[in-house]
């Protein structure tokens, strides 16, 4: 792969990423048209059911498509669905090369794209950038091919890893820098998701706020005996996004209390007494959720880490040590015995918010 190939595909990334968050259930895509070594039209996805990064980036470009090279991040479709195909697009345009970051892991697609291309004799080369590409759509990717969303897990620490006091505070462990960040990941994921303890103790909104514009995601709460307050603030607050709660015993009396307040009320299968995590990201996921940001509190962390549901783990860490043998951790519920037991990441990376430290990787499968 040459540089200027690598610095196309870099510009179609960064193109891609301003649709985080606004394309779901499609996948964010970037798109770049190049003539004579410069760019004559870019594009990316803006929301579901309008034109394509490929469309936006050809009617930029106009006559000068005719012959140039496009780098795109993900396959061009080459079906109908809400738009037409943007491999027909590209051919009527006469473009001469077409490189694509990743193939489309959705089966209307995968692999088609290119085949049509390849057929009208447009060169094609796949695979510029795969890794960064397929990071941008985690959440599309995981759900078009098991059909369940992508959970990410963050969690605030102090160094010594508790999540709160003896007394439950929590207040803030994170500074204001690291806060907003996760205010920035709430507008981008499809739902966010806490336990009954975590609205009992904190009342949180789970909006977007801090200065953060975006929409609100779907509010999921994992309560198996409905001891969520209907007087709440998830029900009390403006804002246009949903409230889900998620049980065990859907026919309690207060459930027709929590619905009239303005949930909507989830029955899922049973698992130790309380919710089956499993059974309530398959759910999710037939409503078309495609990613989930678990946010708390401890014992449903700790549930979602035995269960194997997480995806990607975000775990900060404030420059504070509390000390002692009491104070909340990161996971409630038994542990394993041995070392050799835990759960490893891979591609771990830190990156530092003032003076907290983010940490981020993926569990090994």
């Amino acid at each position: 792969m040459s540089e200027f190939v690598e610095r196309m595909m870099k510009r179609a990334l960064l193109l891609a990423r301003r649709g985080v968050g606004k394309t779901s259930p499609n996948p964010a895509v970037g798109c770049v048209v190049v003539c004579n070594d410069a760019i004559v039209g870019e594009g990316w996805h803006r929301k579901a059911g309008t034109p394509h990064a490929e469309v936006h980036a050809l009617r930029m470009a106009g006559e000068r498509a005719r012959g140039a090279d496009v780098f795109v991040t993900l396959e061009p479709c080459a079906h109908y669905g809400k738009t037409p195909p943007c491999t027909d697009a590209l051919i009527r345009a006469g473009v001469r090369r077409v490189f694509v970051g990743m193939t489309d892991p959705n089966p209307l697609v995968s692999g088609r794209g290119m085949a049509a291309l390849r057929a009208a004799g447009i060169e094609v080369e796949c695979g510029i950038m795969e890794a960064h590409c397929r990071m941008l759509n985690e959440p599309f990717i995981k759900h078009v091919s098991t059909g369940v969303p992508f959970v990410t897990l963050k969690s605030a620490m102090t160094l010594d890893g508790k999540t709160a006091t003896a007394s439950g505070d929590s207040k803030w462990v994170t500074n204001e820098k690291s806060r907003r960040y996760v205010h920035r990941l709430r507008a981008t994921v499809d739902a966010v998701m806490v336990g009954v303890g975590t609205v009992l103790a904190d009342d949180p909104q789970l909006t977007c706020r801090m200065g953060v514009r975006g929409r609100d995601p779907l509010r999921v709460i994992v309560d198996s005996r409905l001891r969520t307050p209907p007087t709440a603030a998830l029900f009390t607050m403006k804002s246009p996004a949903k409230t889900l709660i998620a049980c065990v015993q859907p026919d309690l009396p207060q459930a027709r209390t929590l619905v009239d307040a303005g949930a909507e009320i989830v029955p899922c299968r049973e698992s130790g007494g309380r919710v089956d995590l499993k059974d309530l990201v398959r759910e999710l996921g037939r409503r078309g959720i495609q990613s989930v940001l678990l946010e708390g509190g401890r014992e449903l962390a700790g549930t979602a880490l035995r269960e194997g549901i997480i995806d990607k783990y975000l775990l900060f860490y404030a420059p504070k040590i509390l000390g002692g043998d009491d104070g909340f951790g990161l996971c409630a519920g038994s542990g394993p015995l041995l070392m050799s037991e835990a759960v490893r990441l891979r591609d771990v990376t830190v990156a530092k918010f003032g003076g907290d430290i983010l940490v981020k990787g993926y569990p090994e499968r």
